[in-house]
């Protein structure tokens, strides 16, 4: 049934006549997009999706450099003061003019209790309106990464937020359902036409946006499908029945540069494992009366069980380079001297288990996503042979991406493997969400098995306004190296991404692993 609803689907997409210079771009990708809510879902895929259609102030360029998209302009008047100039004449789709009103209006919902967007308004202590098209964005200590974070803060319509309900975001964890997250309106190069959740969703161009004289690309409509099996992807670029994959099947990558073309890079996101650390007793687990992962001796075990090159030869073919912290390479704030991973050892996991009282006893559920990351599902398996090797027993509780979010972003979980990107390319993103102890705002955020360590706390809360470079910097490592000692996660390896495309496509690959739908070109 799933495959006829996918044929059906790229049938009707195939069917669409091509008018004058209108070119259809096909993708596919194994999940589909989680919400059309720009401030409810800190998801990959979802953001890149958003972005067709929800612009933000300030964007990056494509070499990753902070520049104009809605703000023309802008001036630090005071160290917590920035002031933008907006670009005038911008129309949303629904033609209302784009004002002040709808940056202040978008930057307090991003802000509100229910948004997953708090890491990008971080530190945002005000954003007032001076005119129409002048506003200004206070923060309540220097935020040397501001701009930056700015980049994933979409811009709605304030008028049809409020006329639609939807003045605060999509509680997507608790399953709200809202006209928002199946309808847009918003000023960007793509209008969203049609939306089949897990079937089929189409967007077509806006031709009255702003910037369509400096589009890159030549695409006037792109429709995507989600298809969970590789096989099926595969199949359906070689047919010609989609233009593009954004993550095809490491077995199948050979023939596909043989027969189509492939092109890869490595992103900027960090595959992990997370342990449940607070719960006075482990809830998905045999042990009762106290909680094994509260003992560094077992995280630590857990760890030298795992053969990460194993992972990459067997499971990942190559597409992953191991690593021991929890930021890539292209991150600001990532140095050789916190990548380097504690060596694998089995026989020492095993003693450090013994000696923490689990030999052969401790059993517990791993939740995995199995349409979210390359080979995620795979890994896991990979991950519950290594620790039955070491006399731990662990079942895989494998599922789809729209389930497994809500899931473990409620910390309904003991252990679970999650991938984290960082949009802003700075090392703070990764600290505050992932290491510091859960508080306000974006602190701890996804740090999902609440890990803490108060005294990394007060560094990562100094790192955060810290404006001299050197300073910051050392912060840094001493929290990613304080950490790792504390064997606070598990780090496996930061991702290399291919795509897939046909050869009369044209894309520019990116590190965050965003296809940008109007720098696409269809020959």
């Amino acid at each position: 049934m799933r495959r006829t609803l996918i044929a059906i689907a790229i049938a009707a997409a195939v069917a669409v006549p091509s008018i004058g210079q209108a070119k259809t771009f096909r993708w596919a990708a194994q999940g589909d997009i989680l919400t059309f809510d720009p401030h409810s879902q800190n998801e990959g895929m979802t953001i890149a999706a958003n972005s067709y259609i929800y612009e933000p102030l300030v964007d990056y360029d494509k070499s990753f450099k902070v520049s104009p998209r809605l703000a023309t302009e802008w001036e630090q008047v005071s160290p917590v003061l920035y002031r933008f100039k907006l670009r005038p004449n911008v129309k949303f789709h629904d033609g209302a003019a784009f004002t002040a009103d709808d940056v202040v209006f978008s930057i307090h919902r991003a802000m509100a209790p229910t948004s997953n967007y708090k890491a990008y308004t971080t530190g945002i202590k005000e954003a007032r309106k001076i005119d129409d098209l002048t506003v200004e964005i206070e923060t309540s200590a220097p935020n040397p990464v501001l701009l930056r974070q700015l980049t994933n803060v979409f811009i709605m319509n304030k008028a049809w937020s409020e006329k639609n309900n939807i003045p605060k975001p999509q509680d997507f964890v608790n399953k709200e359902e809202t006209y928002g997250a199946r309808n847009t309106n918003g000023t960007g190069p793509y209008k969203l036409k049609s939306r089949e959740v897990d079937v089929r969703t189409v967007f077509e161009e806006n031709k009255d946006w702003w910037n369509k004289a400096d589009k890159v690309g030549n695409v006037t409509e792109v429709i995507f499908t989600p298809i969970k099996q590789n096989a099926t992807r595969t199949a359906a670029l070689l047919s010609g029945e989609i233009d593009f994959v954004l993550d095809p099947a490491a077995q199948d990558l050979e023939r596909l540069r043989q027969q189509q073309k492939v092109v890869e890079g490595n992103e900027y996101r960090t595959i992990y494992l997370g342990l449940d650390q607070k719960r006075p007793e482990l809830q998905y687990s045999n042990i009762k009366g106290k909680n094994p992962f509260q003992d560094i001796r077992v995280r630590e075990a857990l760890y030298r069980a795992i053969d990460v090159d194993a992972i990459k030869r067997a499971v990942m073919r190559g597409l992953s380079a191991p690593t021991g912290t929890m930021i890539a390479p292209q991150v600001h704030g990532w140095a050789e001297s916190v990548h380097k991973r504690v060596p694998y050892d089995p026989e020492k996991a095993r003693a450090l288990l013994k000696e923490a009282g689990y030999d052969g006893t401790l059993n517990f559920t791993l939740d995995c996503p199995n349409n979210r990351y390359i080979n995620d599902e795979a890994i896991c398996q990979a991950v519950v042979g290594m620790w039955a090797k070491v006399g731990v027993k662990a079942t895989m509780n494998a599922m789809p991406r729209s389930t497994y979010f809500p899931k473990v972003q409620s910390f309904d979980t003991s252990a679970y493997l999650f991938g984290w990107g960082v949009p802003t390319f700075d090392a703070m993103y990764t600290l505050q969400n992932l290491i510091r102890t859960k508080g306000e705002g974006a602190d701890g955020m996804y740090n999902l098995g609440n890990y803490s360590n108060k005294e990394l706390d007060v560094i990562i809360d100094r790192i955060k306004t810290e404006t001299d470079a050197k300073k910051r910097d050392a912060d840094i490592i001493t929290v990613l190296e304080g950490h790792a000692k504390d064997f606070g996660h598990i780090p496996l390896h930061d991702q290399v991404i291919p795509w897939a495309m046909r050869k009369n496509v044209t894309v520019i690959h990116r590190a965050d692993n965003r296809l940008v739908a109007d720098w696409v070109k269809v020959d």
